[in-house]
C-alpha cells in the first residue's frame, strides 16, 4: 500500500477534515442535506404536480366532413379547452395530419347516409395520447347518434407494443451526456478543456449511442434495425447535453449536477411527449417540448421509426442550436480570465498525480480515473436502458388472478376450468363462494377481478375490479373478458369496486410517493459518502440518518398533500411509514457505500429502482411485465412502499403490516451489515497502527491513518 495515498485519503484530526473549523464543518454538513433534498424535491415535485391528474389542454384533432353538421361538431369541440379541432375535407388529409403529428386523432363522419363514423388514431405517437383521443371523441359520436369504429393509422410494432423504445433511448442519451461530467469535474478536470473534451465527447457519444441501440434492438427486441438513426440522433443529443453540461460545470463546478438534472431529466420528462401526451401537460411544459434536448431526441427517433421522418428536421435543429450555443459560450468562458478554473475544484497542475476518481474516494492513478469516468456513467446507462427496456417494452398478461362467482358452485367450477383451459398462462382462475368474498379479495389485492355469472336469464354478467389497485391491469382484464362474453352473446356489466380519486386519475401517485421515499434513502448515503467520507462510523451517521428520514418524510407529505394536493388523509401514518422506509433504505445502502464507495450506488440502483419499479405495480401491472419480477414484488422495498401508499389512500390500510415487515427486514439487515462494517474497519485500523503493510508514520496524538479501502 502506498503510504502517501493512505495519508491523503485518511488524514483526519479529531474526526474532522484537516483545517476545518467549526463554521466550515457546519456549512459542509448543511450542504450534505441540501443536495439530496433539492434532488428529491425537484424530481418528485415536478412529476407529481404534472402527472397526478393530467387532463387534455387544446389537444389537436381533426373532423373529416363538410356542411353544417361537420362545422357544428368542430365548434362544439372548440367550445371547451380540451380540444382544438380543425375541419378537413378528406380522410387522406386527416391521415396526413396524424402522420405529421399535427393532430392527435380524427373523427371521420359518414358520407353515405349511414350512422357509421370512424375514429382515427396513431398509437405510435403515444399510447396515452391514443387513449385520450378516444375518450374525447367517443362521447361526440354518441351524442350525435352515431356508431364508431376505431382505426390505428400508425400502429406500434409488435416488439414495442408499449411504445417505450424512444423514451428510454432518449433518456439514455441524456444520461450519457450529463452524468460523466459530474465524475470528470473531480477526477479528470484536465480533460474539460475544449481541445481535449471535444474528441472525447465525439467518441463517447458514438459509443453510448451504439450501446443504446444494441440494448433496445438486438438484445431487447424493441427496435428493428435503424442503427444509423440511433447513431446520428444519439451523437447529436449526447453532444448537445454534454456541451451544455460542460458549460454549467465551468460556471458553477460540481453544483452543475443540480441544474443539469433539472433541465435534462426533471423538466425533460413531462415535456417529452414520450410518457404522457404533452397536450396533457401545463402550458409551460408544452413550451419546453419545443426547446429541450430530451423531447427533441425522443421525437426525432419517433419520427424516423414510425412516421417516415416527418418533422425530423425541426427536432434536429433544436439539438444543433444547443450544440452551437453551448460550444460558443464554452469558448468565451475559456478565453476569459478564469477560463482554466472550475469553481470548487482545486487545480491539478500534474494530471499524472494521484487524485480521487469518485467524490470522497482515495487517490487513484490517472488510468484508474479514466476508467471510473467512463465506467460509472456507462454502468448507469446500461442499467437504466436495459432494465426498463426489458421490463416494459412488450407488456403481456400472464397469471392474472381472477375468481368466478356463481349461484351454483358447480357452475362456478366449470366456468373456472374452462377459462383456465382457454386462457392457459394468461389467467389463474379460482372460485369464490360469494360476491362479498370476491370483492374482499380484490380489496386485499389477492386477486385482480371477480367474474360473477348471471343469476337469472336475460341478466348480465358482472366483472368486478379496482382501478385503484392498478389501472393497467384493470384495462387488461376488461379487454380479456369483454370479447369472451360478447362471443357468447352475454351482456357484461363493469363495476369498479375502488375507483381512483380525482387527484390521481392515472393511479401514479402511489408510485411517486414510494419512489420518493426510496430515492431519499439511498441518495442521502451517496451524498454522505462523497461529501463527508470522514463520517465513517455507524454511531456518527446513525443520528444523521434518523433526522434525515423524519425530516424528509414530513416534507414529502407536506409537498404531496398540502402544496400539490395529490394525496390526502392518513398524515401521521404516511409520515411514520415514510420515515421507516427512508431510514431502512439508508442503512441498507450504507453497507455498500462504506465498503466499495460510490460504486456501491450502482447495485443499489439495480435492486431498489430498476428492479423495484416493474416489480412494484405502481405504473405497469406486475402481471404485464416479465414473470421474473413477480416474486420480487414480495421482497423488495419499493413494491412494499408503493403498496403502503396505495393501501393508505384506497384500501383502509389492508396489507400494510406485511409491507412494513419487508421494509423493517431491509433495515435490520442494513443495521447488522453496518455493525459488521464497523468491526471490519476497526481491524483494518489496528493493523495499520501496529505497523502492518498499510502502516504509515505520523506525529501528533490525534492523527490517525486509515486504509484507503476503508473509505
Amino acid at each position: 500500500m502506498d503510504t502517501e495515498a493512505v495519508i491523503e485519503a485518511a488524514d483526519v484530526v479529531d474526526g474532522r477534515p484537516p483545517g476545518a473549523d467549526r463554521k466550515e464543518q457546519v456549512i459542509r454538513m448543511v450542504a450534505l442535506f441540501v443536495m439530496p433534498f433539492l434532488m428529491v424535491t425537484m424530481m418528485f415535485a415536478t412529476y407529481m404536480s404534472t402527472m397526478h391528474s393530467p387532463h387534455p389542454r387544446d389537444m389537436p384533432v381533426a373532423v373529416v366532413g363538410s356542411g353544417a353538421t361537420a362545422q357544428a361538431l368542430v365548434d362544439g369541440l372548440n367550445s371547451g379547452d380540451s380540444t382544438e379541432a380543425t375541419l378537413v375535407t378528406t380522410r387522406d388529409d386527416a391521415v396526413d395530419l396524424l402522420h405529421g403529428q399535427e393532430a392527435a386523432g380524427a373523427l371521420v363522419l359518414p358520407t353515405d347516409g349511414s350512422a357509421n363514423a370512424t375514429i382515427l388514431t396513431a398509437s405510435a405517437a403515444g399510447a396515452s395520447q391514443n387513449a385520450t383521443v378516444q375518450q374525447l371523441l367517443a362521447p361526440v359520436v354518441f351524442q350525435n347518434s352515431l356508431q364508431a369504429t376505431t382505426e390505428d393509422v400508425a400502429p406500434l410494432p409488435a416488439g414495442d407494443s408499449a411504445g417505450i423504445a424512444v423514451l428510454f433511448a432518449a433518456m439514455g442519451m441524456m444520461l450519457a451526456g450529463y452524468v460523466p461530467l459530474s465524475i470528470m469535474v473531480m477526477g479528470v478536470p484536465h480533460l474539460l478543456r475544449l481541445r481535449r473534451f471535444l474528441p472525447v465527447l465525439a467518441g463517447w457519444s458514438a459509443l453510448t449511442s451504439s450501446i443504446i441501440w444494441l440494448i433496445l434492438g438486438p438484445v431487447v427486441g424493441a427496435v428493428d434495425g435503424h442503427y444509423p438513426t440511433f447513431l446520428g440522433v444519439g451523437m447529436l443529443a449526447t453532444a448537445a447535453v454534454g456541451l451544455a453540461q460542460l458549460l454549467l460545470s465551468k460556471l458553477i463546478g460540481p453544483l452543475a449536477v443540480l441544474p443539469g438534472m433539472l433541465l435534462w431529466v426533471v423538466f425533460g420528462m413531462p415535456a417529452s411527449n414520450l410518457a404522457l401526451s404533452v397536450h396533457n401537460m401545463p402550458g409551460f411544459f408544452q413550451f419546453l417540448h419545443g426547446v429541450l434536448p430530451l423531447p427533441a431526441a425522443g421525437e426525432a427517433l419517433r419520427s424516423v421509426l414510425y412516421f417516415d421522418g416527418n418533422g425530423l428536421g425541426t427536432h434536429l435543429i433544436v439539438l444543433a442550436v444547443w450544440i452551437v450555443a453551448a460550444l460558443a459560450l464554452c469558448l468565451l468562458k475559456e478565453r476569459s480570465a478564469s477560463g482554466n478554473m472550475i469553481p470548487g475544484v482545486p487545480p491539478i497542475t500534474d494530471p499524472d498525480a494521484k487524485a480521487p476518481a469518485l467524490a470522497g474516494g482515495p487517490p487513484r492513478s490517472k488510468r484508474f480515473r479514466y476508467v471510473a469516468a467512463a465506467g460509472f456513467p456507462l454502468a448507469i446507462l446500461v442499467v437504466v436502458v436495459g432494465a426498463m427496456g426489458f421490463s416494459m417494452h412488450k407488456p403481456q398478461p400472464h397469471d392474472i388472478p381472477v375468481v368466478v362467482v356463481a349461484a351454483a358452485p358447480g357452475q362456478a367450477q366449470q366456468t373456472a376450468a374452462g377459462l383456465n383451459a382457454q386462457l392457459d398462462g394468461i389467467l389463474d382462475v379460482t372460485v369464490a363462494d360469494t360476491v362479498a368474498e370476491a370483492t374482499e379479495q380484490i380489496q386485499s389485492r389477492d386477486v385482480v377481478a371477480a367474474f360473477v355469472l348471471p343469476s337469472a336469464p336475460d341478466t348480465p354478467a358482472t366483472l368486478y375490479s379496482a382501478s385503484a389497485a392498478n389501472a393497467s391491469q384493470q384495462s387488461a382484464i376488461r379487454a380479456i373478458f369483454q370479447p369472451i362474453t360478447a362471443a357468447q352473446g352475454l351482456p357484461l356489466m363493469l363495476t369498479d369496486v375502488q375507483p381512483l380519486s380525482e387527484t390521481d386519475t392515472g393511479g401514479s401517485n402511489s408510485m411517486y410517493v414510494g419512489m420518493s421515499w426510496i430515492m431519499a434513502g439511498f441518495l442521502f448515503l451517496a451524498v454522505l459518502r462523497g461529501g463527508a467520507p470522514h463520517v465513517r462510523r455507524l454511531r456518527q451517521f446513525l443520528p444523521l440518518l434518523g433526522g434525515w428520514a423524519i425530516g424528509m418524510s414530513v416534507w414529502l407529505w407536506f409537498l404531496f398533500d398540502v402544496l400539490i394536493g395529490a394525496i390526502s388523509g392518513n398524515a401521521l401514518e404516511t409520515i411514520a411509514y415514510g420515515a421507516l422506509t427512508i431510514f431502512s433504505v439508508s442503512l441498507a445502502t450504507g453497507v455498500l457505500t462504506r465498503t466499495v464507495g460510490l460504486a456501491g450506488i450502482i447495485p443499489m440502483m439495480v435492486v431498489l429502482m430498476m428492479a423495484g419499479v416493474p416489480a412494484s405495480g405502481g405504473g405497469m401491472s406486475v402481471y404485464l411485465v416479465p414473470e421474473v419480477f413477480r416474486p420480487l414484488q414480495d421482497v423488495l422495498p419499493l413494491p412494499a412502499a408503493v403498496d403502503i401508499a396505495r393501501s393508505l389512500r384506497y384500501f383502509d390500510g389492508v396489507g400494510v403490516g406485511q409491507n412494513l415487515l419487508v421494509i423493517a427486514i431491509w433495515g435490520a439487515v442494513g443495521l447488522v451489515g453496518n455493525l459488521m462494517v464497523d468491526q471490519w474497519l476497526k481491524r483494518r485500523e489496528r493493523r495499520s497502527d501496529s505497523g502492518g503493510p498499510n502502516a504509515g508514520t505520523a506525529s501528533g496524538p490525534h492523527l490517525r491513518l486509515v486504509p484507503a479501502e476503508a473509505h
